[in-house]
């Protein structure tokens, strides 16, 4: 029996619910769902990458053979097998990963929450780069850190500023690979200098490694994880090498800090799913991913080339921009005078989109950036986008 005209409920959410904000990349994404909209806005993986056939066998397998233990709950650490892969992949000569030092997660986005969950209270200092990954930000944002910004420059994080900001942190946030947003890569110089650094200083560092498989060129740099694996949290996902959808991710440190990010879990979904982890290691257990990576690096390689072709070509002096050399995205910088957000506004109404730059600053924003992703648009249209980009900010010099 329904009420008849009840009080309509007054909603109080707590401190933490209201200072929640949306994602600026996720409201632009709106936009750019239009066929019409030259999108070099989301940090999307191509879809012409996603392995479905291999994926689709996998499942099936996996349900045929192992279906009631697929099905059912896991263990919250995550599916023995797939962990132990993962130990193995990640060891080196000098440096051994075991599968306790290893947690799945339901993409590496909740690794991040978890992290913060475990690591940060109200007022801890937190250091990131300048700019950082908007969803980390975030992410950490819930726990009402204080984040330090760590200097940069066209090499990726100084590592010295670490050194003179670092005091009491609780942890240090870095993407040394093809960083998003700038597309920068720590050089294995500054990583050692680095991981030397948050050791001598006693600040965890937390290495986000979801592109580093896509480099274009040569082999992937060292894992700051194997220099350090005491003081190094790693974290890894499927993502980028297999597909979004199926939100798997990992994190990798001492022990101690895993069991209690496993309880932390524990209280948020209490495991990941069972079946797409048997499913991911199904596919990969053979070695696929070692024929399937390098599809990924030369489609990359051929859209990042003809972005940066189209922005030599059709952007005005005075506008920089980086040249990375894998991952998914460049990082441009206008006349300081001119406002990304404002071109944003006009770039749309000409049917191309990108991400405005403010929001991937912790503090200070610098308002004249903006972030282009050219991993899910082809040459032509690459080329389309950034002509009408080069004309509108042509106009405002």
């Amino acid at each position: 029996m329904k009420l008849e005209n009840p009080s309509p409920i007054e909603w109080k959410f707590s401190d933490r619910a209201e200072q929640l904000q949306s994602s600026a990349i996720r409201e632009i994404l709106k936009v750019t769902m239009r066929p019409e909209v030259i999108s070099f806005a989301g940090g999307l993986p191509s879809p012409e990458t996603f392995p479905v056939e291999r994926m689709r066998a996998a499942f099936d397998k996996v349900l045929t053979q192992q279906g009631k233990s697929a099905l059912q709950y896991g263990p919250t650490d995550g599916y023995a097998p797939l962990r132990e892969f993962l130990a193995d992949s990640l060891s080196t000569s000098d440096s051994t990963i075991l599968p306790d030092q290893i947690m799945m997660v339901s993409g590496s986005q909740q690794g991040l929450d978890l992290l913060g969950k475990v690591l940060v209270d109200e007022g801890s200092k937190v250091l990131v780069e300048t700019p950082s990954y908007l969803g980390a930000l975030q992410a950490f944002s819930v726990y009402r850190p204080e984040f330090e910004s760590v200097d940069t420059d066209d090499h990726g994080l100084v590592p010295a500023s670490v050194a003179a900001k670092g005091a009491g942190a609780r942890l240090m946030y870095a993407l040394p690979n093809f960083q998003n947003p700038t597309g920068r890569t720590l050089s294995v110089e500054r990583r050692y200098e680095l991981v030397e650094t948050c050791a001598r200083m006693g600040i965890p560092l937390v290495e986000d490694n979801p592109y580093g498989d896509l480099c274009y060129n040569g082999e992937p740099l060292p894992k700051m994880l194997n220099m350090n694996p005491g003081g190094v949290i790693y974290m890894g996902s499927f993502s980028k090498v297999l597909t979004p959808g199926i939100r798997l991710g990992y994190v990798v440190g001492p022990t101690p800090l895993i069991r209690k990010l496993e309880q932390a879990k524990q209280a948020a979904d209490l495991h990941t799913a069972q079946l797409t982890q048997m499913v991911v290691y199904e596919v990969i257990k053979d070695g696929f991913l070692s024929e399937h990576i390098p599809t990924i690096r030369t489609l990359y390689a051929k859209q990042c080339n003809a972005m940066l072709e189209a922005m030599s070509k059709h952007f005005p002096e005075g506008v920089r921009w980086t040249k990375p050399e894998g991952g998914m995205f460049i990082w441009v910088t206008l006349p300081e005078y001119m406002d990304s957000k404002q071109l944003l506004d006009e770039a749309i109404q000409q049917n191309v989109a990108f991400v405005p730059g403010g929001p991937f600053y912790a503090n200070n924003p610098e308002k004249n950036t903006l972030r282009l992703s050219f991993v899910t648009v082809s040459p032509e249209r690459i080329n389309e986008g950034i002509e009408k980009l080069g004309k509108l900010v042509k106009a405002k010099i």
